[in-house]
């Protein structure tokens, strides 16, 4: 089984700010309902209150410590709670971990596989994510010119663990 994170951030490691991103990239959101539809996703409770729904097409299960609950999704009180809802899912050989910071911090060293969109900018925020691509290998590289809907370049990878330390 797969444990993957998805994570957008730009390029001073930025991936929020006041709980929300910072940037609306169509491409993005595209690249993440590409790679999310299908699987399950983890997420935390304050991810879930800035997304404000339910993501179709998968099931959502959403971490809280102490009893939060949202009808149509799964909770779970800690990671590896969470991790066992979703292998239980049929078909499912690829979890999908979507933050917050929080989370990720806790899930990046048993993941396998990190998406990550680097934002071709440096914006202000007050949440990071950092890892050290040493222990990472390079899959996939796809760039992607700002337009009129992105204000950004951006980079899509896609990275494989290369060892666990």
């Amino acid at each position: 089984m797969t444990i993957s994170l998805i994570v957008a951030r730009t390029q001073n490691h930025i991936i929020g700010k006041e709980n929300a991103m910072p940037w609306h990239l169509p491409k993005d959101l595209a690249w993440f309902r590409q790679n999310t539809v299908g699987k399950p996703v983890i997420m935390g409770r304050k991810t879930y209150e800035s997304i404000g729904r339910l993501l179709p097409k998968r099931p959502n299960i959403i971490l809280s410590r102490a009893g939060f609950s949202v009808e149509g999704a799964y909770s779970a009180n800690t990671l590896e709670q969470a991790i066992e809802l979703a292998r239980s899912f049929a078909n499912t050989d690829e979890i999908m971990i979507i933050g917050g910071g929080e989370l990720f911090k806790q899930a990046l060293p048993i993941a396998n596989r990190l998406y990550l969109t680097e934002i071709q900018a440096d914006i202000d925020g007050d949440t990071l994510f950092e890892f050290d691509e040493e222990n990472w290998r390079l899959t996939q590289d796809i760039w992607s010119e700002k337009d009129a809907e992105n204000a950004y370049d951006c980079r899509f990878m896609v990275f494989e663990r290369s060892s666990h330390f």
